[in-house]
């Protein structure tokens, strides 16, 4: 027996043509409810099938295609810089311009020369140093609020 045949006889009042449409849920916006503490992908697929009972997914399509959406999203963080603002490892946040040099190694002085080198090149100092990391420029890393080794300071002081 094919499958449409089937279909007729175990569904005799949905109509035989074409496939059956199920409402596609708002990925968007699923993402987002993700993000927040104590929502589940189970908790919105119940709200979503609350609200199409007849036309909704399956839970395991909903989450199957919420993953295929995902998949296809591209991961990048978008971020606005005001000119002059930022200096990220010798470039500037709005412009991308930038000032490379080569030192001698990662050590304090080198890496407080090569910034003296790249304000003289900029021809000022930015509002902010964005450092990363290297432990000439950082004494304890912090997400938020590093702590800045002393001569790094008073470099950007003087500056």
């Amino acid at each position: 027996m094919s499958e449409r045949t089937l279909g007729r006889l175990l569904f005799p009042s949905q109509p035989v043509t074409g496939q059956r449409r199920f409402t596609e849920p708002d990925y968007p916006n699923v993402h987002q409810e993700l993000k927040r503490k104590g929502v589940t992908k189970q908790l919105l697929w119940q709200e979503y099938r609350q609200c199409y009972p007849d036309d909704g997914y399956s839970y395991a399509q909903y989450c199957h295609r919420y993953r295929v959406w995902l998949g296809h999203q591209q991961r990048s963080m978008r971020q606005i810089h005001r000119a002059g603002e930022k200096l990220f490892v010798a470039v500037l946040g709005a412009s991308n311009y930038t000032f490379a040099c080569a030192s001698w190694s990662q050590k304090q002085e080198d890496w407080l020369n090569a910034h003296v080198k790249a304000f003289e090149f900029f021809g000022g100092v930015p509002e902010l140093v964005v450092p990363d990391n290297l432990k000439s420029a950082v004494r304890k890393t912090h997400r938020y609020e590093p702590d800045i080794n002393a001569p790094l300071k008073n470099c950007l002081a003087l500056a």
